[in-house]
């Protein structure tokens, strides 16, 4: 048995006996999208897979740098910080190349919380939305396009310098590059392999605008399955670099002399009874079908309501100006690249819409979450899209209602006091999820930027 072969507990548990390991590494994720876990004993796996494991909820009460929210209900210092409960998900195991054991790979397992904690867990919000889906009798199917800048650097090396002054990896832009790729083949191999040794293979990967960035598509799948694949992604593409003495970085935006990096989603649903696509209409202007046009409303319409769920950090909306391939409106066309929605006509099998609006940064569990239930809200409720856009969106005015946030300030603001988010998803996510936002646009207020130096300090 192979560890994608696992099916369940029992499975898991006689991989790692065939193999001898004394260890498995277990992970879940925090709000961010950063993966938090830790080595458990043989034997501790054991039981966790029965029973659970115990992890302290402050996993879901700290940011990104381990400081403590001071503005959520769920956790803090008022509940004194207990367990929260995390069941096992055999079904994800996968080979660990980089932590080779006796008999064979470490084993990787995620998992997700359960308990008090499931109702603002991001993976355990994406699974409520998938069980809708089902329920309306789709099976939904994505795939992730991530952007990334490799740099010449090292963890040590970044803070020594500040964080300027940073070597990219590559000099220049050399988009699509045939010279980069073939130099660099070896990192380039590397990552595929490790990309299909852990089962998040990639579809196409090359050099993309700008200097040492990289664009990687992951292979459609269905959404759960892809929301795994891209946190994985994220996590050992970073691992990767830094074992070749590099960094990747998945922040929208490294520097204002060049684009954001985008983390594009791509969405369709297929009948469960007969496995049709639910987007194609061959007899349809555009191949778009009734249940994908509503599908697409849906988007349109929440998406000023959501956005914070598709740009989670300060730095997101840095990439949101106008002439950096980033829309600024909920707006949609077909094959268009500057609106938030791209339909991209197909056949059966590729008919489907494209989210452009979400940024690498994105926790993949939510932003996927935040794009099928609107979706799914549209066909449910039978919302037609507004007009299609045709060229230049940058150049064009729409509806304010059409405008999204600009701030994270803003979206998390506009989250908060969506109604609809509150039945699609809870008023537990909703309210602690906008709180973390609210939190770090504060944290950021508190800061003065070299921008602010440079343009006040002497004029002013």
């Amino acid at each position: 048995m192979q560890a994608r072969d696992i099916k369940t507990a029992q499975d898991a548990l006689a991989l790692a006996e065939a193999r001898q390991l004394t260890h498995v590494k277990v992970a879940v994720t925090d709000i961010d999208g950063v993966l938090r876990g830790k080595y458990l004993s043989r034997e501790k796996f054991a039981s966790t897979l029965e029973g659970g494991l115990s992890m302290c909820n402050v996993v879901l009460g700290w940011d990104s740098q381990d400081q403590l929210y001071d503005n959520v209900e769920y956790t803090g210092w008022h509940t004194a910080y207990p367990d929260a409960q995390v069941r096992l998900l055999p079904h994800t195991t996968r080979d660990l190349p980089f932590e080779p054991a006796a008999g064979g790979d470490m084993l990787f397992v995620l998992g997700e919380f359960s308990g008090e904690a499931e109702q603002i867990c991001p993976r355990g919000l994406l699974r409520r939305v998938l069980e809708r889906a089902r329920t309306m009798g789709f099976d939904a199917f994505g795939a992730l396009e991530y952007e990334f800048f490799m740099f010449d650097e090292t963890p040590e090396s970044v803070r020594a310098k500040g964080y300027r002054d940073l070597r990219t990896w590559t000099p220049g832009a050399f988009g699509y590059s045939v010279l980069r790729s073939s130099v660099h083949a070896g990192f380039y191999r590397e990552l595929i392999e490790l990309c299909e040794t852990m089962d998040m293979p990639i579809e196409g990967l090359h050099t993309e605008t700008g200097p040492g960035v990289l664009e990687a598509a992951l292979a459609v799948d269905e959404v759960g399955a892809m929301a795994d694949k891209a946190i994985l992604f994220k996590t050992f593409v970073k691992v990767l670099a830094q074992k070749h003495g590099l960094m990747a970085t998945f922040m929208a935006k490294w520097s204002h002399e060049y684009p954001g990096q985008s983390g594009h989603i791509h969405l369709s649903l297929r009948h469960r009874h007969d496995n049709r696509s639910a987007f194609y209409d061959a007899s349809q202007a555009h191949g778009m079908s009734q249940a994908q046009r509503h599908f697409m409303a849906g988007v349109q319409r929440l998406l000023p309501e959501m956005m914070a769920m598709y740009a989670q950090t300060v730095n997101s909306y840095s990439r949101l100006v106008p002439g950096y391939w980033a829309p600024l409106d909920a707006t949609w066309g077909v094959e268009n690249r500057t609106t938030a929605l791209r339909l991209v006509p197909g056949s059966d099998k590729s008919q489907r819409v494209e989210v452009r609006i979400g940024s690498a940064d994105a926790n993949p569990y939510l932003a996927l979450a935040a794009a099928l239930a609107s979706g799914l809200e549209g066909i449910e409720q039978g919302w037609e899209p507004g007009p299609m856009v045709v060229g230049n969106a940058y150049t064009q005015q729409f509806p304010a209602a059409l405008a999204l946030p600009n701030t994270l300030s803003d979206a998390a603001l506009r989250l908060r006091g969506s109604d609809t988010a509150r039945r699609l998803f809870g008023a537990a996510f909703v309210d602690h999820y906008a709180a973390t936002r609210e939190w770090e646009d504060r944290q950021f207020r508190r800061h003065v930027t070299d921008w602010e130096l440079a343009r006040y300090f002497e004029i002013i």
